[in-house]
């Protein structure tokens, strides 16, 4: 059984028993799922939705070849 945990400062790891991952959380880890999505906070989206919201004008002109 694996239990993956996630410290601020140190990263991530694999604990491979429970008691492990109990002792780990006691010194600041804390569970994850590494399936699920990761959280989205509300500055990502305004900034996402501004992104959007911006309008780019193409300014190449066509060019003709005289022959």
């Amino acid at each position: 059984m694996n239990i993956y945990l996630m410290h601020p400062v140190h990263g991530r790891k694999i604990a491979t028993m429970e008691q492990e991952a109990q002792a780990d959380e006691k010194n600041g880890w804390s569970r994850y799922n590494p399936d699920a999505p990761a959280p989205v906070s509300e500055k990502e989206i305004e900034v996402a939705m501004n992104a959007l919201g911006l309008k780019r004008k193409y300014t190449r002109k066509a060019v003709t070849e005289e022959i």
